[in-house]
């Protein structure tokens, strides 16, 4: 079974979103969105596509594992920018995912990590936080909270 086998076919997705980061806000925009995910290349990949109505865009993750290492690489793109992000790479260890890579934040550079949890056949948490320091303080920016529709 490939690690994320839990996340193909349809979700509906609850979404908190920090609207300003690393200015100690805490002030989240909620919304809904809908997605679905199916394996690519025997499951050596997969593909999800979200939709978010109410905000406008959408967005597309692709993943593969390295079959060396064992290791996921997942990037993001949206459809307000049409920008490939650079990946985030990792794995599942006991139930949860933990996915780290190197980007930039307004110019300036960052750490993020995306991370998979309680994962249930009906369920599944997805969450994301930015440092600016290498990884010594977090900030939570995203989480959305997967409903099997």
């Amino acid at each position: 079974m490939s690690d994320f086998d839990f996340l193909y076919g349809e979700w509906t997705i609850a979404n908190r979103r920090l609207r300003h980061l690393f200015v100690g806000s805490d002030e989240w925009e909620e919304f809904p969105a809908t997605s679905w995910a199916r394996p690519l290349l025997d499951g050596v990949g997969n593909v999800d596509e979200m939709h978010c109505p109410t905000q406008g865009w959408s967005g597309a993750s692709i993943r593969f594992q390295d079959q060396e290492s064992g290791e996921w690489s997942i990037y993001w793109a949206n459809s307000s920018t049409g920008r490939l992000f650079p990946p985030v790479v990792g794995r599942f260890s006991e139930g949860r995912g933990d996915f780290f890579g190197e980007d930039t934040h307004e110019g300036e550079p960052i750490t993020a990590h995306f991370t998979w949890s309680d994962i249930t056949p009906v369920s599944a948490t997805w969450q994301q936080e930015f440092s600016r320091d290498g990884g010594e303080t977090w900030e939570c920016n995203w989480i959305m909270e997967f409903t099997r529709a």
